[in-house]
């Protein structure tokens, strides 16, 4: 293995927690810090890959309204006037 050494600045309530870390797991720091860092890496990745399997299907469903989003509020007051009324036969 080809280490490299990088510098990391930590707040010292940051360095205790690895301190603290390393010395519950029984391992040294830097241990402790690739495996978070693999961690969150795999973390990211999952994240990346969900949105890519769910890419192709994002805008492809709609209501064909092109204002819902802006157009709520209004949904919102006619809905609960209606409901005030007792007619509550149409929905948004």
């Amino acid at each position: 293995m080809n280490a490299q050494v990088t510098t990391a600045r930590l707040s010292r309530d940051t360095r205790s927690k690895l301190v603290a870390l390393a010395r519950i797991k029984g391992k040294t720091k830097s241990d402790i810090i690739k495996e978070s860092v693999d961690m969150y890496y795999e973390y990211e990745e999952r994240e990346i890959s969900s949105f890519m399997v769910g890419e192709p299907y994002f805008g492809n469903y709609g209501s064909g309204e092109d204002d819902r989003a802006t157009s709520y509020k209004e949904r919102i007051k006619e809905k609960l006037a209606r409901r005030m009324s007792g007619d509550e036969s149409h929905e948004c």
